[in-house]
């Protein structure tokens, strides 16, 4: 099935929503919308629509005109297998001692390397955004310094990459959650597929907010690789779920946003071991004060 995009950009959250809310009551309607905030510093906003039908034109362009954004970037879409897509086009990634890959390069692991499988999805997580390969390599130079952290949990865990990881060089239990349920539909089947499934659990849970995760507190060790603001949201339940001394590991940063996140985790008693830049992202590795 063909399918047409039609991408705009905007200042403010509250002029983005309302020019979402507008282009859905288009004729052809939308598929569906999307309404997020761009990344990058400057307060701008995206608008998303995806149409079955190719959109009016002419009446996108007074939209945008009417909530001042941008032109619309209308895009036909021919019908695509995405999976096949990104299995071809996603070639393998070395982070440290680990590698990750999809089933079809199996056959390209290192020797001596910690293969983790991961398989093309709607989950974030390959190893190839910096974030990830920021995350694996902090993880790698804290099983390097014989670091020891008991519990284990990757809240917001996409593909289940960081649990894995963590489940490969260190003893204790690991629980990785995320909001989305196909995340953890995804999440589960790589921990399956690697063999991990009696090493890692998995849940649905926003934040920390899980039967599971309050039964295997407090945690040694947290990776939270998720974005600036529900990073700042759950610094107080992180301190809470934590053991003195508990080590995270976080990321979902621009470099411009570490400053932000490293003060909201001191507030609650973190103390900032060390921060590394991977291109326009940060990761940042704290210990919780205390014993």
């Amino acid at each position: 099935m063909t399918t047409w995009t039609a991408l705009t950009t905007l200042p403010g959250e509250d002029a983005a929503r309302a020019l979402a809310e507008a282009v859905e009551a288009l004729d052809p309607a939308p598929l569906a919308i999307g309404c997020f905030e761009i990344e990058d510093d400057r307060g701008r906003w995206e608008v998303g629509a995806y149409f079955d039908a190719a959109p009016d034109r002419i009446a996108l362009a007074l939209l945008a005109a009417a909530h001042g954004a941008a032109d619309f970037t209308v895009s036909e879409l021919l019908e695509t297998d995405w999976v096949a897509k990104v299995r071809r086009d996603l070639a393998p990634v070395a982070a440290g001692r680990f590698f990750v890959h999809g089933a079809h390069d199996a056959d390209k692991v290192p020797a001596g390397a910690v293969p983790l499988r991961i398989e093309a999805a709607m989950a974030f997580g390959t190893g190839h955004h910096g974030t990830t390969r920021g995350c694996l390599l902090a993880i790698e130079r804290l099983a390097a310094a014989g670091t020891d952290p008991g519990p284990i949990a990757d809240i917001g865990c996409g593909t289940g990459v960081l649990a894995m990881a963590a489940a490969h060089v260190f003893a204790g239990p690991v629980i990785a959650s995320d909001m989305d349920a196909v995340a953890v539909e995804t999440a589960a089947a790589n921990i399956a597929a690697n063999g991990l499934a009696g090493r890692v659990a998995c849940v649905e849970a926003a934040g920390l907010d899980h039967p599971a995760l309050h039964a295997a507190a407090p945690f040694g060790l947290v990776l939270a690789n998720i974005l600036l603001e529900p990073l700042i949201a759950l610094a107080p339940d992180m301190a809470a779920a934590q053991r003195p001394g508990g080590l995270a590991v976080l990321s979902g940063l621009l470099t411009g946003q570490a400053d932000a996140a490293a003060a909201a985790y001191r507030d609650v008693g973190y103390v900032l071991i060390e921060q590394r830049n991977h291109g326009d992202w940060s990761v940042l590795t704290l210990r919780r004060a205390g014993a």
